[in-house]
């Protein structure tokens, strides 16, 4: 297990640019295993979760080819059938949270599949049954294997398409269907789906190899299978979590910075977002300018009262976003709740923020009031672990904010969605050593 030690109290200057999208990722790579042809991928980022399922590709069988640093080509054209239901397939997808999005194609194209406890961040319980009862609205069978620990499902003849309302618009879950429904027979109607740009850019890649899907960006998507489907050429998008990462980073830190190529049309309501803690943003094209600020105050309700920022699904704020915002408001000037609604386990890390000097009430699992210090007292150096990504990266941003020296043990976890973090920010003036 590695750590980041961090000396704290540096500003950052010059610009950066966010990585490819990790969550649109895991979707279009899983999406190649619907073809016999090749499917080449721009953009990957080259982080641990990406690379953990490209190697779940290739053991079965997948053709995996580095084209450069980040476009890869695939083709599944000689599946293991027999490795899907292995053993080792069961555990590996049991350490991968994103092995729940190759259930999908794998069921609609070869008639079975396990349904592994997925793994991933210890951020609460990450339901599954709203991709069983899809697959199941679909035509799949499913049964508990007792010996493999997971559930084995299978189709008799082709999946059916049909009409189904989500009972929550997840995001896995939507694209879980969507493939499955891209190989089905008839037409697939999906009421209360995920709209988030990965959906979108994944319903795009599946047009090109062929599928007929309508109602992209919106929640009512129409899916017409078909049962040969081409290859195809997909950029994945400036992943916008890593892009408001760096806003909280530049405010925390204050400092000045750009970054690029951010794809400002799919952030959505991020920028208006960390605009109410008192941060300026500029746009400069489909760049983000953000400068350097003595004080960041942030904007109360209309009537004077305390704002609440609070996770929502698509157009709302992102709930990975809310541990960075957190954080950033720390250092503001005024208070805000903080209100993460998905996952009961997430504001835990607040503990430590506590420690470091940080003014933060913890009201339940899924609210925290946060009274800003406007950085008339820094935070404090503080030795930490990294629960999940998200909180990883957030207790990253308050040691590069803290005076002294800082340490995160179990940093994989960052590794799992943000490539090279260290290096890249030690060029913008940070210093953060991993050991």
């Amino acid at each position: 297990m590695s750590t980041y030690i961090i000396e704290g109290g540096r500003q950052l200057h010059g610009s950066i640019e966010p990585q490819g999208a990790k969550n649109e990722a895991l979707q279009v790579i899983s999406a190649t295993l619907l073809t016999s042809q090749p499917v080449t991928i721009a953009n990957v980022p080259d982080i641990l979760d990406v690379r953990n399922l490209i190697s779940l590709l290739e053991r079965m069988q997948v053709k995996v080819n580095r084209l450069n640093h980040n476009t890869y080509r695939f083709q599944a054209d000689d599946v293991d059938t027999d490795y899907i239901m292995s053993q080792d397939f069961v555990k590996r997808c049991a350490g991968l949270r994103g092995s729940v999005l190759v259930v999908g194609p794998l069921l609609t194209r070869f008639g079975k599949a396990c349904f592994a406890k997925p793994g991933g961040d210890k951020i609460g319980r990450r339901k599954v049954d709203t991709h069983i009862t899809g697959l199941q609205k679909l035509g799949a069978k499913i049964q508990y294997d007792d010996d493999l620990q997971a559930y084995c499902l299978n189709r008799d003849g082709p999946l059916k398409g049909c009409y189904m309302l989500l009972d929550e618009a997840s995001v896995t879950g939507t694209a879980n269907l969507v493939m499955a429904a891209a190989l089905a027979d008839g037409e697939t109607t999906i009421y209360n789906a995920a709209c988030e740009p990965y959906v979108q850019q994944l319903c795009r890649l599946l047009q090109q190899m062929g599928v007929e899907i309508q109602g992209l960006a919106s929640n009512l998507l129409t899916i017409r299978g078909r049962r040969d489907l081409g290859g195809a050429h997909h950029r994945i998008l400036p992943d916008m979590i890593e892009t408001g990462s760096f806003i909280g980073m530049a405010a925390l830190t204050r400092s000045e910075l750009t970054i690029k190529n951010v794809s400002w049309d799919n952030l959505g309501i991020i920028p208006q977002s960390f605009e109410r803690l008192g941060i300026h943003i500029e746009r400069r094209g489909d760049d983000i300018f953000v400068p350097a600020q003595e004080t960041y105050p942030i904007v109360p309700n209309l009537n004077g009262s305390i704002p609440t920022i609070a996770d929502a699904p698509w157009p709302g704020l992102t709930p990975d976003l809310l541990s960075v915002m957190l954080v950033t408001a720390t250092q503001c000037d005024g208070s805000v709740l903080i209100h993460q609604k998905m996952f009961e386990s997430r504001l835990f890390f607040v503990d430590y923020l506590i420690e470091m000097g940080a003014q933060i009430m913890l009201c339940d699992p899924h609210r925290a009031v946060v009274i800003g210090l406007n950085h008339r007292v820094p935070l404090r150096a503080n030795r930490m672990p990294s629960p999940d990504i998200r909180a990883g990266i957030a207790m990253l941003i308050a040691a590069m904010s803290a005076r002294g020296t800082s340490r995160i043990d179990g940093i994989d976890q960052i590794d799992r969605g943000y490539e090279a973090i260290d290096t890249r920010l030690n060029a913008l003036g940070a210093s953060i050593h991993r050991e």
